[in-house]
């Protein structure tokens, strides 16, 4: 239902690209004839900010979220395309109704039964839990009914993106016991039925997991736990790999590669993928709920240079928040704004501000992300934005902005989903978590994002995805500056890691060897 979206190549080197990926394919072939097993331990950069995946308020939760979940559907590591997972199958009876088919003989770690009925739990759970994030994911859900393995959903409009929707937060499936009996606390609990269960979790030192011995894919886990160290600064997470502390380190910067390649002993993934450097803006309130203030904002900033500054100039600089090869990006929008500080200073003065502006923004405080927040503070000035920062650390940082409403700006990444209608509806959509204002940001937005999903047509969608993103683009609704390759480093006797285009790491083909 879902087309491919081709590999964005970015500004990477193909004969790198080439033969980084087919290193890692040559190390899954390994993994066949080699003993597998290990515990693997990975440095990870953030704390999670909820195992619940309905609570959660962090993209980077995804890389701990995915071995202790399963999902509904599950996606190709390189198109992207939905394929099954905890549903063996799925169809459309008419364009708004969606049947799912759950595969049966699955258990929660718990021991419970994975059945329609504790589907259908967590989804209605998702649409209406006061602490759900993820309700407007499931915005176009009318009603669910179960009967034994079959999960029947009766839909407000036609939506194709829905099952790679299930591939992300809202299909993840967690005990239906063990949310009830823990309440709040399953927010540290994580009961799925995933290849990895929960042993514990300390803030800001180490997730620990140990394998599955029930787990339902006959071959998998390949290995027998993970400890995920939080290590908040990369150059940190790196040396620890490097020193043997740790056996891989994701998210990565490219600056880094350098450093990998002096090591030797490390080997390295690189790829290409979603992950967009922005701004989110809070457009629900003065200054940024004028748009000549946004769109001066854009102007403000030099893309090119910032890409040099602060990742080595191989990422792909943008003005959308999709790469240019991705099937659904209207690339006439991707170079919209180029760097025009007068034409900025002009946008401020009819914008009400001809003396410049004072801008709150709210960004990390480690070490590379405060770089990027200095070359923006610099370039901005030259329009006449006095830009000052409000850092914290982890999962604390996106809340500060999203829940309590601190700044006008946030600079975190957008790490991707699937489906690119839930990108937009997710960052957007009216009433979603990661839109701080929660209105509206344009006339007609909501029409143009819903007319993303009413087909299966990728002819039909792709015109729909370039409307929706005009309206995102002219409004100037965040400040899209570059997407960010995937950079993976790890020790030699990690075997069988792979890249995926979402730039959210996987490790269910990774063992140990020794």
């Amino acid at each position: 239902m879902n087309a491919p979206i081709k590999l964005p190549s970015g500004r990477i080197d193909r004969r790198t690209f080439l033969a980084l990926t087919g290193a890692a394919a040559m190390a899954g072939g390994e993994a066949k004839a080699q003993k597998r097993g290990g515990t693997l331990r990975l440095s990870a950069q953030s704390n999670p900010s909820s195992l619940d995946p309905q609570t959660g308020n962090s993209g980077s939760d995804h890389v701990i979220l995915y071995p202790l979940y399963d999902s509904l559907v599950e996606w190709d590591y390189t198109t992207l395309q939905a394929k099954p997972g905890l549903a063996e199958k799925w169809a459309y009876p008419d364009p708004s109704t969606l049947v799912l088919t759950i595969r049966d003989g699955v258990t929660f770690h718990d021991g419970t039964k994975l059945d329609g009925a504790a589907v259908r739990y967590n989804l209605m759970r998702a649409m209406s839990h006061e602490r759900s994030n993820i309700k407007s994911d499931l915005g176009t859900v009318a009603e669910i009914t179960a009967s034994g393995q079959t999960v029947t959903l009766k839909l407000k409009q036609p939506d194709s993106a829905l099952p790679l929707i299930l591939s992300d937060r809202a299909g993840m499936m967690s005990s239906p016991k063990a949310m009830e009996e823990h309440g709040r606390d399953y927010d540290r609990r994580a009961v799925g039925t995933g290849a990895m269960k929960l042993v514990s979790w300390a803030d800001n030192e180490r997730v620990v997991m140990v394998k599955n011995d029930s787990y339902w894919k006959k071959d998998r886990p390949l290995q027998d736990g993970m400890v995920f160290q939080i290590i908040p600064e990369l150059p940190t997470g790196l040396r620890s790999v490097t020193a043997g502390q740790n056996d891989l380190v994701y998210y990565l910067v490219p600056q880094q590669k350098q450093l990998i390649d002096r090591a030797r002993t490390l080997g390295s993934a690189v790829g290409p993928s979603l992950l967009c450097v922005h701004a989110y803006f809070n457009y629900g309130r003065a200054p940024l709920d004028n748009v000549k203030v946004r769109q001066a904002l854009n102007y403000a900033v030099d893309r090119e240079e910032f890409n040099k500054a602060t990742h080595g100039g191989i990422a792909e600089t943008t003005s959308t928040i999709l790469p240019r090869a991705h099937w659904a990006c209207a690339t006439e929008y991707s170079g919209t704004f180029t760097y025009d500080p007068d034409r900025a200073r002009k946008l401020l003065a009819e914008g009400g501000h001809p003396n410049g502006i004072d801008i709150l923004g709210v960004g990390y405080a480690e070490q590379l992300q405060v770089q990027q927040q200095e070359v923006l503070i610099e370039q901005m000035r030259k329009a006449g934005i006095r830009l000052r920062w409000e850092r914290y650390t982890g999962p604390p940082t996106p809340a500060a902005f999203f829940a309590e409403k601190k700044g006008d700006i946030l600079l975190a990444p957008w790490t991707g989903r699937p489906d690119p209608s839930l990108t937009y509806q997710l960052v957007f959509g009216t009433g979603s978590y990661f839109n701080a204002g929660r209105g509206e940001g344009a006339p007609g937005l909501t029409e143009a994002l819903l007319a993303t999903r009413a087909s299966d047509d990728l002819t039909v969608r792709k015109e729909a995805f370039r409307k929706l993103q005009k309206i995102v683009t002219e409004n100037a609704l965040h400040l899209p500056l570059l997407f960010r390759p995937e950079l993976t480093a790890y020790s030699a006797k990690v075997k069988g890691y792979k890249p995926n285009l979402l730039g959210k790491p996987k490790f269910e083909d990774v063992w140990l060897e020794g």
